[in-house]
């Protein structure tokens, strides 16, 4: 597969990230960690008022794009089921810009959606490999910030389509750059943790570094820092491609190296992308994973 490097056209007035500590409440939970070592506030249930973080971004206007690849058989089993969960329960109330891309738009369900939402379908191709897919997702939401994200939305949310909203996904997730900690490797020691771990790979994490391990299914932000967090991983891909060399979980490699060269302002706990077996330190369940079939919905 070829893939030329283009050069980014993005421009944006470079924004001030104010502190967001006045509005959270860190000591709302005792048993969790809440703040980072780089002072990032770590969401949780009971450390944020629902209601004031609606208030002031709806005051603010605030539009927010969501971006899901439906791709294959990924299209038919699970897009539906997750826009109409998104319906219930993505930034309700606020103005929301879904932006669907998938490789045959005929099958995108239709839906009756809520007041100040909208839905935009886009064709993407179909590469062969479900791991190009996962990867050239960066590519695709690059190019799609660059065209058209950047004139309709301030922020910006990446989920992966096999995800179920079951709870409040709201506004104390806004922020300038905001990072999912994997359920998985929650309270993991880091050598643990499944880095891309050999040196020759762009995205290569030296053993006893790192601070979580972040899950691709959900990052996010402003949209001028989810540019740059995507140019930056797909310019890491092209590199190893050009090494031959392919980092061990694809583009959350290559988000897991920029995190920790960028430190993310604002931390999503697990509650936010949860396995399917609950973990007893979990008080609100906001996202599931849908059953996985792997063997059925990856072609190759």
């Amino acid at each position: 597969m070829q893939i030329v490097k283009k050069k980014p056209q993005f421009v944006w007035r470079k924004h001030v990230h104010r502190n967001p500590l006045p509005w959270f409440n860190a000591s709302g939970i005792a048993d969790q960690q809440t703040i980072s070592s780089w002072g990032a506030p770590i969401i949780w249930e009971g450390t944020f008022d629902p209601v004031e973080r609606d208030d002031f971004y709806m005051k603010k206007k605030t539009v927010i794009g969501l971006t899901v690849f439906a791709i294959g058989r990924y299209l038919d089993r699970y897009l539906r089921n997750f826009l109409e969960s998104a319906e219930k329960h993505y930034m309700i109330g606020h103005q929301v810009i879904y932006y669907v891309m998938v490789d045959n738009v005929t099958k995108v369900p239709a839906l009756q959606l809520s007041p100040k939402r909208s839905m935009v379908v886009i064709q993407v191709r179909k590469y062969s490999r479900w791991q190009d897919i996962s990867m050239m997702r960066m590519e695709q939401i690059n190019d799609l910030i660059q065209n058209r994200i950047q004139f309709e939305a301030s922020y910006l949310f990446c989920l992966d389509v096999d995800l179920m909203f079951v709870g409040r996904f709201g506004a104390e997730a806004l922020g300038n750059s905001v990072a999912q900690i994997h359920a998985s490797y929650y309270g993991t020691p880091k050598q643990s943790f499944s880095y891309e771990r050999r040196p020759r790979s762009d995205a290569y994490i030296a053993p006893y570094d790192g601070d979580f391990y972040y899950h691709a299914a959900v990052y996010g932000g402003r949209v001028e820092s989810v540019f740059d967090l995507t140019r930056s991983c797909l310019d890491g891909i092209i590199r190893d491609k050009s090494k031959n060399i392919e980092a061990i979980w694809h583009d959350e490699s290559h988000l897991n190296r920029y995190f920790l060269d960028h430190k993310p302002t604002k931390l999503l706990s697990p509650e936010y992308c949860l396995d399917r077996v609950p973990a007893k330190h979990i008080r609100y369940a906001r996202m599931k994973w849908m059953p996985k079939e792997y063997r059925q919905l990856r072609e190759n």
